[in-house]
């Protein structure tokens, strides 16, 4: 690559295998891994 090549993969790119294109963000999965890691923080306490 050039100079203006990137310096760094961004971890949440569209097209990778853990963000593919045209998926919409489940929000489902997102509140049960939230809730999740608020209780995990609740019992740390």
């Amino acid at each position: 690559m050039g100079k203006n090549k990137p310096r760094h993969a961004e971890h949440n790119a569209k097209g990778t295998k853990k963000n593919p294109f045209g998926k919409q963000a489940d929000k489902t999965e997102l509140l049960k891994r939230m809730k999740a890691a608020a209780e995990k923080a609740k019992k740390e306490d």
